[in-house]
């Protein structure tokens, strides 16, 4: 049985009118040394592909899914068959899932996780015969009302007991599936008030929240990459994990900082107030850049709208920082992103999928070229070339004091600086983004 109308989709270059076809991404072209497809690890989101019916708070289900059933096995073997065929007709050789995407809560915790142990032996076999993996797992800590206080930063002892064996599962399964990666997002790892919160205890709690996890996937030899998802604001007011730099801040604290990664979201970082580039270069530098989320919000909306991305500006800038990382190593570009309520026939997946497959493919085709022509590195350099001899040498080499810099300072205290020419290279960028 088909659940998808359309036909395995191909590249057919920017001339052509079928929508059904990428323009941009032609798996096989090589960019730097490498397969497009090795650079741009797509990744199917199980929860917003397959999962999600449309609702808002403001309507029910719109989606029409013909894998949807009433019996909660059997839907989850059903998405599993149509999760395969998307992928396999759209050439994604990844996807991500959080654990009750996989199927649904049962009534106790025993009877969910038999019901996890039966979808997920299911899937493992379909996948055996394909080239699909799996990215990440991750588990709901959000969804149940018993995470209304948070998980593992709960003030109720036993949410954050349940919250450890529901991750404790997850991690099984991730391993059971060959995921390369496990992620960590605190949806209600946060606070309303400070007027009834211990912010100590419950730092504290989420550090050895993590702890206990890391040393459970060295017990059982999960050898993925850990990672945490930045996210600001909602559904909390004061999430611990606002920005790459708030986690890393986190992490350092406790010790931590060698064992995670971060996963960046796109509309994750415009809620914090930052450019998506922002959020990757934060993550390069640290050398804590692990995966993507692709996505885009709209600006003129002040929560998540996870949209599927178009834009290539912030795509372009994006790539080039995945290119000055080496590429996303285990990492990939997991379309976190949600059809419109709108677009509610199971085909429009496809179309969304293609767009945003396409966006990245073209950033990555621009970014090459800038980084190629070392257009930015070369404005950079000699905008720092004082720190490349004299004073500024012994700056960067640490080799001064402040009774130094102060003679210095006397002597040389008619200052001239140079322009940044920020016009400029906005201009230059718009040039090879309309030129490639």
């Amino acid at each position: 049985m088909g659940y998808f109308d359309f036909k395995e989709i191909k590249y057919e270059g920017r001339n052509s009118k079928n929508p059904f076809s990428f323009k941009d991404y032609n798996k096989d072209e090589v960019i730097l040394g490498k397969k497009m497809e090795d650079y741009l690890r797509f990744a199917v989101s199980w929860w917003h592909t397959l999962t999600a019916l449309g609702t808002d708070p403001f309507g029910g289900p719109s989606m029409e899914r013909s894998w949807i059933t009433d019996d909660p096995i059997e839907t989850a073997k059903r998405k599993i068959d149509a999760g395969i065929e998307f992928m396999q007709k759209l050439g994604i050789k990844y996807f991500c899932f959080h654990d009750r995407d996989l199927v649904e809560e049962g009534k106790t915790l025993a009877e969910t996780n038999e019901r996890l142990d039966i979808v997920s032996d299911y899937l493992a076999s379909k996948l055996k015969g394909t080239d699909i993996k799996c990215l990440w797992g991750t588990a709901n800590l959000f969804g149940n009302k018993r995470f209304v206080h948070g998980a593992s930063t709960s003030c109720n002892a036993d949410v954050f007991a349940y919250s450890c064996a529901q991750v404790k599962k997850a991690i099984e399964i991730t391993k059971k599936l060959g995921g390369e990666n496990y992620v960590f997002w605190g949806g209600r790892e946060g606070y309303e008030t400070l007027l009834n919160t211990d912010t100590e205890k419950e730092l504290n709690h989420f550090a050895y929240f993590l702890k206990m996890a890391k040393d459970y996937a060295n017990k059982i030899g999960f050898k993925g990459q850990f990672l945490i998802e930045p996210k600001p604001k909602e559904p909390t007011k004061h999430q611990y994990d606002f920005d790459t730099q708030t986690v890393l801040s986190f992490l350092r604290k406790y010790n931590l900082e060698k064992d995670f990664k971060m996963n960046i979201e796109a509309n994750h970082a415009t809620l914090a107030g930052h450019t998506f580039n922002h959020e990757l270069n934060m993550a390069r530098i640290n050398g804590v850049l692990g995966s993507i989320d692709a996505n885009q919000g709209d600006m003129l909306l002040g929560w998540d709208t996870d949209q599927f991305p178009t834009n290539i500006y912030d795509a372009t800038l994006a790539m080039y920082e995945v290119i000055k990382n080496g590429g996303l190593h285990s990492g990939g570009l997991n379309f976190d992103a949600k059809v419109r309520r709108a677009s509610f026939e199971a085909d429009d997946l496809a179309l969304a999928y293609i767009a945003g497959m396409d966006t990245f493919a073209k950033g990555l085709r621009i970014a090459s070229k800038l980084y190629e022509d070392k257009v930015l590195e070369n404005f950079i350099k000699e905008r720092y070339s004082s720190y490349d001899s004299g004073i500024g040498k012994s700056i960067d080499d640490k080799k001064t004091s402040f009774e130094e810099l102060e003679k210095y300072a006397l002597a040389h205290d008619n200052i001239v600086n140079t322009s940044g020419r920020q016009e400029m290279l906005e201009a230059i960028l718009n040039q090879y983004i309309y030129n490639n």
